[in-house]
């Protein structure tokens, strides 16, 4: 290395430290993500400059940093100034893989025990939280290639599997198997690779409240016919 700085034939890249150089190319593989799958992006500049999901993930990468060192404080505080400015709250403790894009942003939550795969994607309004009834291990894991569409929320220590989708402001509370995508309150999966698991008609779903006023207005039909028959019956005997 000092020949090489007495020559100036060495490189920056040479002379930070490793986990510098890991968190540089975590943040180039993150930007790089946003650029595949976000049409609106005209360039990297762009994205570094001007996207909050970006740079909640870039505080986040260095919060982990500081939080596995057990600098916990620290880390906290960079969580919560990131929170501030970008409307993105994403506790240190949380494990993500690479390639995550937050698209727009505002109100996604990440909690400490979650942990995301490479390549997910993750709309506004998400939440990776807890029940409130479990201990140690209490907020979700998320796959590789998993998408969860805006408002939706997933709870507890469930796994949502590889390369599955959540609707739009659904509520999982259960497993999601691979290749589905799971809708609803409380969510249901309704396709597994590529093929419905159930008919599910979005705009015609039954009433189940209309539904059981129809079997009572045919119960009191019913009873109705049945009562005319006895009184009948009884005139007759008369």
């Amino acid at each position: 290395m000092y020949d090489k700085l007495k020559s100036g034939k060495v490189f920056i890249s040479e002379l930070l430290p490793e986990s510098l150089k890991s968190l540089i190319k975590e943040i180039k593989y993150d930007v790089a993500a946003v650029r595949e799958r976000d049409p609106a992006a005209k360039g990297t500049v762009e994205v570094v400059l001007l996207y909050s999901g970006v740079h909640a993930i870039l505080a986040y990468r260095v919060s982990h940093k500081l939080y596995l060192g057990k600098h916990y404080f620290s880390a906290r505080a960079v969580s919560q100034l990131a929170r501030f400015f970008t409307g993105i709250e994403i506790h240190p403790g949380a494990t993500i893989g690479k390639g995550l894009f937050i698209d727009h942003g505002m109100g996604v939550v990440i909690g400490e025990t979650a942990e995301i795969g490479d390549n997910c994607t993750l709309y506004q309004g998400v939440t990776l939280g807890g029940t409130g009834k479990d201990v140690g291990k209490r907020h979700p894991t998320l796959g590789n290639n998993v998408m969860v569409g805006a408002g939706a929320k997933v709870l507890g220590p469930i796994n949502i599997r590889d390369n599955s989708k959540v609707a739009a402001n659904a509520v999982v509370l259960k497993e999601v198997p691979e290749n589905s995508t799971a809708v609803g309150i409380p969510a249901k999966v309704v396709r597994r690779h590529g093929m419905p698991v159930q008919d599910l008609d979005q705009v015609n779903i039954p009433d189940p409240v209309a539904q059981q006023l129809s079997k009572l207005e045919k119960k009191i039909a019913d009873l109705t016919k049945e009562l005319e028959q006895l009184k009948s019956q009884q005139q007759n005997k008369e």
